[in-house]
């Protein structure tokens, strides 16, 4: 996008709680239309992140900003309008229907209750919208938490683990919504356990372990910093790998897996496409599953060094 607005600023951001440091000097820009991946094992720092992004615990020391406001202060009351916030055990009234929920929200908000229809709409709760949350499924309160987050078409969406009790469809209907509002302006910060399919929704990844950033960038960038090979993986009865090639090749009775670095993926792929006897070949690079457990694993082995 052209717009570059920084929507969330942290400088060296540290969250202590007694002598546990939650976030250690934390810097983090995030500009609009960006969608934010925020990952990492329970105790990482995730969920404070987002506490101090919310204002709900301020910083022991560092700056955060929220469209370019502290969001602890009296004044940046009036940023919570821009704000959506799905957490990740979302609870509510077990005897208000669906649409009183809603409605509930949309009064604290200050958003017209006439929106509220359409929103359950949009998360496929409308044939829902009159029973009560008690008869709803897990999956289905995540929906009825969606609609919250998103009353008042929010500037800036935080989602501690949104697709948690929806199946695939719903979830794959969910990253669409997300990509829409992303399209619209609106900045996303999605935290997720679940790795495998997330990463072609955001923009950039954030891996966090034990309060510490231990790894930032987009795809690309990150394949790049963890130097993980691409890996072929070839069949064919009568194939025979050149010399050069077949000294790194390991062999199975369903073919041969080939790991090579990421700049020679080009070069490889055309030398293998010619080859007699080939009959198929998948080509792996590193997904965001690989690269985070690449860098949890490099963390945890630095620790245990120390």
């Amino acid at each position: 996008m052209s717009d570059t607005t920084t929507i969330v600023e942290l400088q060296k951001a540290e969250k202590q709680y007694q002598n546990v440091t939650a976030v250690h000097q934390l810097d983090l820009t995030l500009r609009q239309g960006e969608v934010l991946g925020l990952f990492g094992h329970n105790g990482a720092g995730k969920t404070t992140t987002i506490k101090l992004i919310l204002g709900l615990v301020s910083a022991t020391s560092g700056q955060v900003q929220v469209f370019g406001e502290d969001p602890t202060q009296s004044e940046a009351r009036n940023l919570r309008r821009k704000v959506g916030f799905l957490q990740e055990n979302v609870s509510f009234y077990d005897q208000l229907t669906g649409l009183e929920v809603l409605q509930y929200f949309a009064r604290l908000k200050n958003v017209p209750k006439n929106s509220c229809l359409g929103l359950l709409q949009q998360v496929g709760l409308y044939d829902a919208a009159k029973r009560r949350v008690k008869t709803y499924s897990k999956g289905m309160r995540q929906r009825l938490g969606l609609a919250q987050a998103l009353l008042g078409e929010p500037k800036l969406l935080l989602l501690d683990e949104p697709t948690v009790g929806l199946d695939p469809i719903a979830t794959q209907d969910f990253y669409s919504r997300i990509d829409q509002l992303k399209q619209q302006g609106c900045t996303v910060i999605l935290c997720s356990h679940v790795l495998p399919g997330v990463e072609k929704y955001i923009d950039r990844a954030l891996i966090m372990g034990q309060g510490k950033l231990l790894a930032e960038g987009s795809i690309h960038d990150l394949r790049q910093q963890a130097h993980l090979p691409a890996t072929f993986h070839l069949q064919g009865n009568t194939l025979k790998l050149p010399e050069h090639l077949a000294s790194k090749a390991i062999t199975d009775p369903q073919g041969a897996r080939l790991d090579v670095e990421l700049r020679d993926k080009m070069n490889t792929l055309q030398e293998l496409a010619n080859l007699p006897g080939l009959e198929n070949m998948d080509i792996h690079l590193p997904s965001l599953e690989d690269l985070y457990t690449h860098f949890i694993d490099s963390h945890n082995n630095q620790e245990a060094a120390q």
